[in-house]
């Protein structure tokens, strides 16, 4: 067992792109968790594809390093505001945080939910203000923006005498002094073994206690479950009592223990109060779930999570292309498929619905919701998938819907646009103010609905210089109708391929999803109309060719390239009649209801019921 004493638990929390896990490979580096000749990818806590390939975290990772005779477990954690369900789970097993600022940013919402997470918990910070080598760097008026938002949040005096330091995490320097750059990230780890405290230490008489706060998977030892020792020991063989929701109590063993040191996990004989292990051997746990002494369970407080505010249905794919490319295509693939989702998430609900092929579920966000799509896409799966909806809420018997706090950092020649587009949306200003550069920063209250869809558009009006993002800010009474897309779709009304003779004419309607050679069939979607109504084409018409030639009848088929649509962007541009298709080889959009004839007359027996009303 380490020495209490010498452990240091410490998350490191921030806004999305304000650089924690740069900071964490060069933190890796400079303790000593790799060797100097061995070779290290970039964002090496990034090991998701995924993360990857979106440049985010996903996923609260942990670490270990020795520094000065002490031991500092590290936890990743996400910065975007839908994998907040990560964040607070990463938190219970740490003593402090390491918060990461950009220098030129500044707090942002994610910034502002993880700081009050942590100062709910009595967490002890440690500020880092990154970033300070670009142009437009503003690290004193950044600090006071910190120390401010501490005193929103309701912190106590001792709360805000945490040491400052001031990094470039992308050279691993970090500084007590503005003035003075850094030359290593010594001044760092000194702040984390200064500042932050030991584990406390268990009361006296206390069993055996570990709380689960993640899960992992081994192909050799199976379901492992990750979390940090309260008080007692463990050790491999040792019976152990699961309690777990509900106040049911089970039996079980731990087969392995292991530790962590770098990116590697190390076998112990014994681990003790305040160390963060992986328990494997026990197959059915869950998170939340509390290892404790077998003959005498004492179960820990179960983490608890904010409540989701969004959700969609999965459905299994029923288009006529169904199963040609998919591995798992059944419902009970989807259902087992999501059930283990749900299990290893706490910050997603699965829900079952009025039939048997469709289920609800229930997330933080838009992009949490695209992420599972996409995994279970990589893993074989093929469903389709209506567009996000939130969730609403009867308090007091009045309808209420979550609220978003969407803050945009955008040119000043853009400020009346976003303002004015954001209007239809219910968004109301709550704060403007300069950045400096010729940009500003807008803050908005706003529906998380008024925000579906919002993303693309603002990129445009913005031309790619916007920067947004949001948090959850409460709830409020429903704020009434949002118009949605203000376009309607061109549709497929036959199986076929498209030929590029008749796409040649279909593009002077509206702008096209699809380019020539592409499966279609009647319901599908491949294209957004020029104005409000749905166009129904055909596609797959080909050019009749005759011996009789004419001036113009042999006019050059010129096609604009297609906009394609990414799973993202799909899920926001869809309608309530609308769905995503998604297969491990395509995505496509298409109609609920693929038959013409029943689309029209659902549509007129919707107009009979207004007029009723």
């Amino acid at each position: 067992m380490f020495p209490r004493e010498k452990i240091r638990n410490v998350a490191i929390v921030a806004h999305v792109d304000h650089g924690k896990t740069t900071l964490v490979d060069f933190m890796l580096r400079q303790g000593g968790a790799f060797r100097s000749n061995e070779h290290v990818a970039e964002r090496v806590m990034d090991s998701n594809d995924l993360e990857r390939e979106k440049g985010i975290t996903i996923l609260a990772k942990n670490t270990a390093i020795g520094w000065k005779d002490h031991f500092i477990n590290i936890v990743d954690t996400p910065g975007h505001a839908d994998f907040g369900g990560e964040v607070e789970r990463g938190l219970r097993m740490v003593d402090g945080v390491l918060l990461l600022v950009d220098a030129a940013e500044g707090p942002l919402p994610q910034t502002r939910f993880v700081l009050s997470k942590a100062l709910g918990l009595g967490l002890k910070t440690v500020l880092v203000i990154n970033k300070i080598d670009r142009k437009d760097a503003r690290a004193r008026d950044v600090l006071d923006s910190v120390y401010s938002l501490y005193i929103d949040l309701g912190a106590e005096e001792p709360d805000l005498e945490f040491p400052v330091l001031y990094a470039i995490a992308r050279e691993g320097k970090a500084s007590k002094s503005l003035e003075q750059v850094g030359t290593n990230l010594e001044p760092l780890f000194d702040s984390i073994l200064s500042h932050i405290p030991p584990p406390p230490a268990p009361p006296a008489g206390v069993p055996t206690q570990l709380l689960v706060a993640n899960l992992d998977y081994d192909d050799y030892v199976g379901r492992i479950a990750i979390g940090r020792m309260t008080a007692g020991r463990l050790a491999p063989n040792m019976p152990v009592s699961v309690c777990r929701d509900g106040g049911k109590i089970e039996q079980g063993k731990v087969v392995k223990l292991y530790g962590f040191s770098g990116l590697r996990r190390v076998e112990l004989q014994e681990a003790g109060p305040g160390e963060i292990v992986c328990v494997a051997g026990i197959e059915s746990l869950s998170i939340g779930d509390t290892l404790s002494d077998p003959e005498r369970p004492v179960p820990l407080p179960r983490i608890k999570v904010d409540e989701p505010t969004m959700m969609m249905i999965f459905r299994v794919n029923d288009g006529p292309y169904a199963g040609r490319e998919g591995k798992y295509v059944t419902s009970r693939n989807l259902r087992d498929r999501l059930q283990r989702e749900a299990y290893k998430n706490v910050s997603i609900r699965v829900e079952d619905t009025e039939t048997p092929d469709a289920f609800r579920v229930v997330a933080r966000g838009e992009l949490q919701l695209a992420v599972i799509i996409e995994t279970m896409r990589r893993e074989g799966f093929e469903l389709t998938a209506s567009n996000p909806e939130p969730i609403i809420k009867e308090l007091d018997g009045v309808r209420h819907e979550p609220m978003e706090l969407l803050v945009a950092d955008v040119p000043e020649t853009s400020v009346g646009i976003v303002t004015e587009r954001l209007g239809p949306r219910k968004g109301r200003m709550v704060d403007m103010g300069a950045l400096g550069g010729g940009r500003t920063r807008l803050q908005f209250r706003i529906p998380a609905r008024g925000l579906v869809g919002f993303r693309g558009e603002f990129l445009t009006i913005t031309r790619g210089e916007g920067i947004m993002s949001s948090q959850f800010d409460g709830w409020e009474p429903w704020m009434g109708y949002i118009p949605r897309r203000s376009n309607g779709a061109i549709i497929a009304d036959r199986l076929g391929d498209s030929i590029p003779y008749a796409l040649f004419s279909i593009q002077e309607r509206g702008k096209l999803f699809v380019g020539p050679g592409v499966q279609l069939y009647e319901g599908m979607i491949i294209g957004e109309h020029a104005h409000p109504n749905d166009l129904d084409v055909n596609a797959s018409r080909e050019k009749k060719l005759t011996n009789i030639r004419a001036a113009g009848r042999d006019e050059n088929v010129i096609l604009t390239p297609p906009s394609e649509m990414g799973l993202e962007k799909a899920l926001e541009w869809i309608a309530s009649d609308e769905l995503v298709e998604v297969t491990p080889k395509s995505i496509r959009l298409r109609k609920r209801m693929l038959d013409f004839n029943a689309r029209y007359r659902a549509e007129r027996d919707r107009k009979r019921e207004k007029e009723d009303e």
